[in-house]
């Protein structure tokens, strides 16, 4: 873990700037006509300003949208598809596409690209989690650029990211990125949805949650991309929490961002940046199970400094194994953190309430350890 000084505005941008290692966004929008088609006059002025830095010895990963949009042309329909099978079917089209425009682009730079099609269950579990890790930084070493998308051929509504903000961030801590750009089709945030009036860019902003409760900001869906500002916000506060720090900005900008001007809207990173494994516990890791914490273990939990104990849960719910990331509630139902289990959810109900020297006489020593232990536990 690395700690460092709250940055500036100059700082932060400068850090993006010079970044070794980028992680790039793209939504739809701004690889798209009004009419919701693949633009590849977009496409291709992306492609310039990636292939460049590329070529300076920037690891670059791109992050694209686009591929159910891309498929509307060949499938002959007018908007995107409402129902998932459809949706399922113009991705597969799509993003074929989609990719052939990449490759094509990039090597008239001399850029060699490589398809990283991920589902939610790629980042839930801890051995898959490492397999995309492992491919990833792979094709980094190559000089490979990698075009990462969700795989939207075979997600469903119930287990997908639900939008590409959410997955950059993940892929931007499973690459340990030095710098995370989304781009979107407005110029930055602003004070207020940007058609209203009085509505200003925000340029900088060093404390995210702050933020997020005082700006209001729209999240509706556009005609051919999902999520909105919401989104972006929540992918850069988790970003920015993991110590990276972010520049959103609309597509026509990404040349200046990597000049470091001030463009968009920048956002500190946190001081401290955890480990791969602790961020993966925290953002990635899907919950199988909830252990419920009475008072006195939740305040000590929140302390930032202790494990959970068999003596502070009240309850235990869902079925899940030892090592299964799990949720940790207070008793009004809060989420407070998320951690590893120490034991099978079946073995647990017999250890509720029990200290460590009854747990050692009752159970013997095997039983006498951390429900969750503190080195595996993330506060939210």
């Amino acid at each position: 873990m690395t700690e460092r000084q709250m940055q500036t505005e100059h700082e932060v941008r400068s850090c993006v700037a010079s970044a070794h290692t980028v992680v790039v966004k793209v939504g739809s929008s701004s690889l798209t006509t009004p009419s919701g088609h693949l633009d590849v006059d977009k496409v291709g002025a992306l492609v310039e300003v990636l292939a460049e830095a590329a070529k300076r010895g920037v690891r670059m990963v791109l992050v694209s949208s686009g591929a159910i949009a891309a498929g509307f042309g060949p499938l002959g329909f007018d908007a995107r598809p409402t129902d998932v099978s459809t949706q399922q079917a113009t991705a597969s089209v799509g993003q074929g596409v989609l990719m052939q425009h990449y490759e094509t682009g990039f090597a008239r730079h001399g850029v060699r690209v490589g398809q990283i099609l991920l589902t939610a269950d790629d980042t839930m579990h801890a051995s898959r989690y490492r397999n995309a890790q492992r491919t990833l930084q792979r094709l980094l070493d190559l000089g490979v650029v990698p075009i990462v998308n969700e795989n939207d051929a075979l997600a469903t509504n119930e287990i997908r990211f639900g939008d590409n903000d959410r997955l950059s961030t993940l892929v931007a801590n499973l690459v340990r990125a030095d710098a995370l750009v989304l781009l979107t089709d407005i110029d930055g945030l602003y004070t207020a949805p940007p058609f209203k009036s009085g509505a200003k860019r925000v340029g900088f902003v060093s404390d995210i949650d702050w933020v997020i409760d005082h700006i209001s900001v729209g999240g509706t869906v556009s005609g051919v991309g999902s999520g909105g500002m919401v989104t972006k916000l929540e992918a850069a506060r988790i970003a920015v929490s993991s110590g990276i720090p972010v520049v959103l900005t609309s597509a026509d900008n990404i040349a200046v961002v990597f000049e470091g001007a001030s463009t968009g809207t920048a956002f500190a990173p946190a001081p401290r940046r955890d480990s791969a494994r602790r961020l993966w516990i925290g953002f990635a890791a899907g919950p199988r199970g909830t252990l419920i914490a009475d008072k006195g273990a939740a305040e000590a939990v929140l302390g930032g400094k202790a494990s959970l104990l068999a003596a502070g849960v009240v309850e235990v719910r869902g079925d899940f194994s030892a090592g299964d990331p799990v949720w940790i509630d207070d008793e009004e139902g809060n989420h407070i953190a998320k951690g590893l289990s120490s034991f099978d959810s079946e073995e647990m109900p017999n250890t509720l309430g029990h200290d460590t020297t009854q747990l050692k006489r009752l159970l013997g020593e095997e039983y006498a350890h951390p429900l969750v232990h503190r080195d595996n536990l993330v506060l939210l």
